[in-house]
């Protein structure tokens, strides 16, 4: 397993800064944030989701992508992704993000996925993704870049299995699945093992980050609510030691991507660091003596 870094948890780097610091780390491989920074943001503090400098801005045509790929080449890295925010449903603006990521040579971009908040039903989100994901296939295969359907909160991709029944009987050599456990941590939790298992072939990328359950405040009937938040890596509910274990286990030699929201370091060098010396010696170590989660 190799790693990589998504550039939305990076946000205060530039892309050759960031480039220079994941080589400085030991990670080869950038997953290029990509979407507009609005410009009433870009005087503002940096931050993951707002004035993120490390993301490319469509706006900024060829030029802008010409530096992002520039900054990974420069140091040897590999540019794997370009990282998006669609809509199930915008088959445009995919097409656009797939010209991309064919143009600074990635691996993947991230597809939309349906959101799930109780106003329409699953089945009416679950036959506009697959139409959605039938129409990206085409696509796909046509720019020769995979898309992923990520494992997410909120979504009717929520769990390895949601994401497998959205993405069965396309090829997965042009769609796949990201998977990630600190997404599960809030909603979606399956058995990591059989998570990966029930993925099968469609299991494409990994993303690392850590999230726990915290107690909130008590209803009028007395009962006790809980909140989920992002945590440091080692402090958060999924067990990092067992899902690299177990990712072994199924046979998987991708990338690892690492998204930290935990804000535990002052810095972006110092995550990076943590997450390869962490992460990196979970990989170097043989799994087979870890207890089944």
């Amino acid at each position: 397993m190799k790693l990589s870094v998504f550039t939305v948890a990076t946000p205060e780097m530039t892309p050759e800064q960031l480039a220079a610091a994941a080589k400085q780390a030991g990670i080869s491989g950038i997953e290029w944030r990509y979407t507009e920074v609005p410009a009433g943001v870009r005087g503002d503090k940096p931050s993951f989701w707002g004035n993120n400098l490390c993301t490319i801005n469509p706006s900024g045509g060829e030029a802008e992508l010409v530096r992002f790929k520039r900054a990974a080449e420069e140091k040897g890295l590999v540019s794997l992704s370009v990282t998006p925010y669609l809509r199930a449903g915008d088959i445009e603006a995919t097409e656009r993000v797939l010209q991309a990521a064919s143009r600074i040579g990635a691996a993947f971009i991230r597809v939309g996925v349906p959101g799930y908040d109780r106003t329409k039903s699953f089945e009416q989100l679950f036959q506009l993704g697959r139409t959605y994901l039938a129409d990206a296939e085409k696509l796909c295969r046509k720019y020769g870049v995979k898309g992923l359907v990520e494992t997410h909160h909120g979504t009717i991709a929520a769990s390895a299995s949601g994401a497998r029944r959205l993405v069965e009987g396309f090829d997965p050599n042009s769609l796949g699945v990201l998977y990630d456990p600190g997404n599960l941590a809030h909603e979606g939790f399956e058995n990591y093992r059989l998570g990966l298992e029930i993925l099968g072939p469609y299991l494409a990328h990994v993303h690392v980050k850590n999230a726990a359950w915290r107690p909130a405040e008590r209803a009028a009937d007395g009962s006790l609510g809980w909140r989920s938040e992002w945590a440091p890596m080692k402090d958060g509910v999924v067990p990092w030691r067992q899902v690299i274990a177990d990712l072994s286990a199924v046979g998987y030699d991708g990338y690892i991507g690492i998204e930290d929201f935990s804000q535990q370091f002052t810095n972006s060098s110092d995550m990076l660091q943590h997450f390869a010396d962490y992460i990196g010696g979970l990989v170097a170590e043989t799994p087979s003596s870890v207890d089944d989660v």
